[in-house]
């Protein structure tokens, strides 16, 4: 079976603001049409990360090159293979749903905005709520018009960033729902969170960046096998993702004091 293609490598990543180390040498690669996922905790460097993946930032160190791009040498490309979706959705409230998907297609200069609209709102469910004010819609509605509006010119690379960040359950698993139908389609995302079930649902690898570097990477059933199974009645169990990332989190706070 031929191997996907890498559609991000970041080899060696370093970043400082001022005194503040964030970034000691972050190492990572993510194939073509997968989902993966950087967990860590707030001030971990996940943002830092996608920052410097998006063009937004440059690193003191290191390369990374994402679509076959340099991030520092080629950003005008990177940018056009790229859409990011930060934690909180850059949607105007004033317009109507498909008035902001039809703006966004005309800034990035696509062909037939109003089809390009229609459409987006056929795919995530927004079609009765397109014509409605945006400042109506709810915490879910929102978000999945912000993915929405971030596939405009069908990017090849898809940044989410904590995007679950302050909805409910229940917009939580819409929201899932569309990140999986984005990676079915074959787009790459990059998925930051702090929701461990988030990864543990959606990811096809997972990493964890931990004061700086990733201290662990893998799919799944291979970070399992950092913890032996619990045993709860005679019926083995395995370790959540929750307790694995607590446990590694864990050892390296104490290999520190």
């Amino acid at each position: 079976m031929k191997t996907p293609p890498l559609a991000i490598h970041v080899s060696g990543l370093h970043k400082s603001y001022g005194t503040l180390q964030v970034l000691k040498g972050v190492d990572f690669s993510v194939a073509g049409g997968s989902i993966f996922a950087l967990l860590g905790s707030n001030g971990a460097g996940k943002t830092t990360v996608v920052r410097i993946l998006s063009t937004l930032l440059k690193p003191d160190r290191g390369t990374a090159r994402v679509a076959g791009f340099d991030v520092v040498a080629q950003p005008e490309q990177v940018r056009e293979s790229i859409s990011l979706t930060g934690q909180f959705a850059a949607v105007d409230a004033i317009l109507t749903g498909r008035e902001n998907l039809i703006m966004v297609a005309r800034l990035r200069q696509v062909k037939d905005p109003h089809l390009v609209a229609d459409d987006l709102l056929r795919r995530f469910g927004l079609v009765d709520a397109g014509g409605r004010r945006v400042g109506t819609y709810s915490g879910g509605m929102r978000r999945r018009l912000d993915i929405a509006m971030s596939l405009i010119g069908n990017p090849r690379v898809i940044f989410l960033d904590e995007p679950t960040t302050g909805l409910d359950p229940e917009a939580r698993i819409e929201v899932w729902q569309e990140i999986q139908r984005l990676a079915d389609s074959g787009t790459t995302v990059l998925l930051t969170t702090q929701h461990l079930e988030e990864a543990e649902k959606l990811a096809d690898r997972i990493a964890i960046l931990h004061q700086g570097t990733i201290i662990v990477s893998g799919t799944l059933a291979e970070l399992r096998t950092l913890l032996p199974p619990a045993q709860a009645e005679l019926v083995e169990r395995q370790p959540t993702l929750e307790e694995i990332f607590l446990a590694i989190i864990g050892d390296k706070e104490g290999a520190r004091s």
